[in-house]
């Protein structure tokens, strides 16, 4: 799947709902923080399909292995998602990145997201949006942070003082680093 074959629609996009739209915000943002790159979404629309693109730009002299995607994000009609891993772009300004995944919206109500990698394939599908995302983030302000204090033995780091809990070694998969 590539940026060229879609086209990004101006105006309200049917599909995600405004809860989604600030959830794949919030996870765009916690992209960047967690992976200390910039993390670029966008979302539009191709033939009445909604999706949700995420992705890093690439560096100046960098270049893809053979197995990558560049999409191009930004531009005059794209809706952006996030804080655009602080980059501040002009509205018509346009990144090529390597892409990391995209979300889909399906019209099958117990598959109504989808996931794809970033070679365009379906990986995963939910009726629930938050179960596709890398990352346990909530689009409900007052929503507690997760209780850490459940019955799961957390992973423990040898290495850090007093034994600390080392939440990168979460055995939850969306957790951990692509």
């Amino acid at each position: 799947m590539s940026s060229s074959a879609l086209s990004s629609s101006a105006g309200s996009l049917p599909g995600f709902s405004d809860a989604d739209l600030l959830l794949l915000e919030r996870t765009a943002d916690a992209l960047t923080a967690y992976s200390g790159h910039p993390v670029m979404a966008e979302t539009g629309s191709t033939d009445g399909v909604s999706w949700a693109a995420f992705a890093v730009p690439l560096g100046k002299e960098e270049s893809l292995l053979d197995d990558e995607v560049i999409w191009r994000m930004g531009g005059e009609h794209t809706r952006a998602l996030g804080n655009a891993g602080g980059l501040a772009p002009h509205p018509d300004e346009v990144f090529e990145c390597r892409l990391l995944f995209v979300i889909q919206v399906a019209p099958e109500p117990e598959a109504r997201y989808l996931k794809l990698d970033s070679q365009g394939e379906v990986v995963a599908w939910s009726e629930s949006l938050a179960t596709l995302l890398p990352f346990a983030v909530s689009a409900d302000d007052d929503a507690p942070w997760p209780d850490e204090t459940d019955d799961e033995p957390q992973p423990h780091d040898p290495g850090a003082p007093n034994g600390a809990c080392d939440p990168a070694g979460s055995a939850d998969p969306r957790h951990q680093k692509s």
